[in-house]
């Protein structure tokens, strides 16, 4: 990041704090494709996508150095099952049902990658059905199981990932994902962890995606409240159920060709079908330009698991303790743990800012970011922010911060004390 795109940065966040918020975004006529890697910079994705929150497609220029699309896939485009037994065969992977609702997901199972290999060119031999189900390989975190170098390089667009950095420096799991399945396996409606990001690329085959705006999916709830499993079910018609439903737009239809790159927005809901034989690659990432969705997501998990179990909150002991730990079994994180994700982030591109200003992490684990100091200064600023907020929020309050190595308050002046210094770079 250039000091033009920071300063183009925080102007559009202090337009954001002075407009008043909009609840429904309005869903774009179309998706823009992006054709030429040379013709097509960062600045251009961080303007242009990342900023406004819209998606757009990459070609298949984007990705043609990837060892996976060379390797894991055969000369006429379809999964090459020998190369993946030979290489993966015996990793353990885990396996969703497709044909089997469990809440508004799938029951998985975990086996062997060559038994699902077996289990998948029998489904194909049977005309795509089988009585074990539609199963559909979701979430195989290779890059945490094994190495990735000669599978794919991560695009510098989405080079700016806090997630993974972060579950990376704690050493404990990541948000990068292999998918495989057959025509017909799908993902059933939902919106990314965290409001994160994701991108997702076809190694092979063809995908089809239905994709709302941030508040559109409103128009989906039942008269229950809840989202719907398949936005595509003819019950959804049913005014009785659904009395929203006339208000809810078209969605935004996708079709993803084999080695094209979809960039998914913050908070946008989306269903995914496989119309072939596919293998995808995909992250879910979070930075600075997502980072308050994350928060303000956050603040709701925590509200409905205090709303769900109000009527314990005068007999049960430490009662918000329990509600910070349900919510991290809920939603994989609960407010301690996001405040040690703002610090190690923070404490980072501190460093990259102030060299001299002391904190735990090593000046080698800050370079091997390859941060700029303006996209540092700028991801400072929207730590800051947020920090601010989190500091305040009297549910953080309660949180027993005492065994923390910083506390949240000398965090916050040592970020504000680095935006500072670099202010009239």
């Amino acid at each position: 990041m250039d000091k033009e795109t920071r300063v183009f940065a925080e102007k559009h966040f202090q337009d954001l704090r002075d407009r008043l918020p909009v609840a429904v975004s309005r869903t774009p006529d179309c998706v823009d494709f992006i054709e030429n890697p040379d013709a097509f910079s960062y600045k251009d994705f961080f303007k242009g996508y990342l900023l406004p929150n819209v998606p757009c497609v990459f070609s298949r220029a984007f990705t043609e150095d990837w060892g996976s699309r060379k390797c894991w896939v055969t000369p006429d485009g379809k999964p090459d099952f020998d190369y993946l037994l030979q290489t993966y065969g015996d990793v353990v992977v885990p396996v969703a049902n497709c044909g089997v609702q469990e809440y508004n997901s799938n029951p998985k199972e975990h086996m062997p990658l060559r038994d699902y290999i077996k289990y998948w060119k029998e489904y194909i031999q049977a005309d795509y059905s089988s009585p074990k189900g539609c199963l559909y390989l979701k979430d195989w975190h290779l890059c945490r199981d094994s190495s990735a170098e000669d599978v794919y390089s991560l695009p510098v667009y989405f080079s700016s990932d806090w997630l993974n950095e972060y579950w990376d420096a704690i050493n404990v799991d990541d948000y990068r994902f292999v998918y495989m399945g057959p025509r017909g396996t799908w993902s059933p409606f939902h919106a990314d962890i965290f409001r994160s990001y994701s991108w997702s690329v076809n190694v092979c085959g063809r995908k089809k995606w239905f994709l709302f705006p941030p508040g559109q999916e409103e128009a989906l709830r039942d008269c229950h409240g809840s989202l719907p499993y398949d936005m595509t079910s003819p019950a959804l018609l049913d005014v009785r159920l659904h009395p929203a439903h006339a208000r809810c737009s078209t969605p935004l239809e996708v079709t993803q060709e084999a080695g094209e790159m979809l960039f998914v927005p913050s908070g946008w809901h989306h269903q995914v079908h496989n119309l072939e034989d596919t293998i995808s690659i995909n992250h879910n990432w979070v930075n600075g330009c997502n980072l308050a969705p994350m928060w303000h997501f956050l603040q709701q998990e925590l509200h409905a698991v205090q709303q769900e179990i109000r009527e314990w909150r005068d007999a049960m002991p430490d009662w918000h303790h329990h509600c910070q730990v349900i919510m991290k079994a809920c939603s994989g994180i609960n407010y301690e743990e996001f405040y040690q994700f703002l610090k190690i982030i923070a404490e980072r591109r501190i460093l990259i800012m102030a060299p001299g200003v002391h904190t735990e992490t090593t000046a080698g684990d800050a370079a091997s970011t390859g941060l700029s100091t303006q996209q540092a200064a700028f991801d400072a600023s929207r730590i800051a922010e947020v920090l601010v907020s989190l500091i305040a929020n009297p549910d953080f309050q309660r949180v027993d911060t005492s065994t923390f190595s910083l506390q949240p308050e000398e965090l916050l002046r040592q970020l504000e004390e680095a935006i500072t210094a670099v202010a009239s770079l």
